[in-house]
């Protein structure tokens, strides 16, 4: 009987354990945000989190996933888009942890240096709000252009005041950026979009944002959610001097840890 009760105790302890883990499913980019999450599933292992996570490849379904109540979380995405999405949306995701900042960029297959840019030139930028401005504000910076304010980051082609190479702007999708570099003289390209396709920001680069830069990659969750105890571990792992010697090591500059 002695023998009968203690495997039943055995028993019901890995059944605690078994109920206590719990799951955490997050939607990222697949570089580098995909890739920082399977970095610390073994970590958030250790704490008793499942954590799943949804490769996608656009920036609008992961928010509306997260706020369908399909996802938990999301992390792909700087605050300024996500305030963006939220008042034209209308939904309410919140920030939990910022994470890392992406130096935005520009590309060419057709100049070396922005110097080059002949006159007339097209020059394709995200179409979304916030990085079509972010874009403009780098080409503000570099003196391709000048902007009516070059500190608004919802800047559109309508603000451009000069614009003495007369460049043509094209506003894409920011996914399809990579994929139109060789149709155009110049592409302002979101660096997870850069990684994906080989390229080197730091090395390829035309143009890139400084260290300063305020577009911090944020870890993103609903308002009913955001401080349970699973997505507060991810946090804090996401924090970990692990994690930033990850993203030191293996992306070279081209990602800088934001902790």
């Amino acid at each position: 009987m002695k023998k009968l009760l203690a495997g039943l105790a055995v028993i019901a302890a890995f059944s605690t354990t078994a109920q206590a883990a719990e799951t955490l499913s997050v939607a990222a980019s697949p570089v580098p945000h995909a890739e920082i999450l399977e970095f610390v599933k073994p970590l958030l292992a250790k704490e008793g989190v499942d954590l799943k996570v949804r490769v996608f490849t656009d920036y609008v379904q992961p928010n509306l996933q997260v706020q369908q109540k399909n996802l938990d979380a999301n992390f792909f995405q700087h605050q300024p888009y996500l305030d963006e999405f939220n008042a034209s949306r209308k939904t309410d995701l919140v920030t939990v942890v910022g994470v890392h900042i992406e130096p935005f960029g520009a590309y060419s297959k057709k100049i070396k240096s922005l110097a080059e840019l002949p006159q007339g030139a097209t020059v394709a930028i995200p179409n979304d709000a916030t990085n079509g401005g972010r874009a403009l504000l780098l080409l503000d910076k570099a003196g391709v252009i000048k902007l009516k304010d070059n500190q608004s980051i919802t800047a559109t082609p309508k603000d451009i005041v000069e614009n003495p190479k007369g460049i043509k702007v094209r506003e894409l999708e920011a996914a399809t950026l990579p994929r139109v570099l060789g149709q155009v003289e110049l592409a302002l390209i979101n660096t997870n979009y850069a990684l994906e396709a080989k390229l080197n920001p730091t090395k390829d680069a035309l143009a890139i944002e400084g260290s300063d830069s305020p577009y911090v990659n944020i870890l993103v969750a609903r308002p009913d959610n955001k401080d349970s105890a699973a997505m507060q571990k991810l946090a804090k792992a996401l924090h970990s001097p692990e994690v930033k010697k990850f993203i030191e090591t293996k992306y070279n500059g081209a990602v800088v840890p934001a902790f």
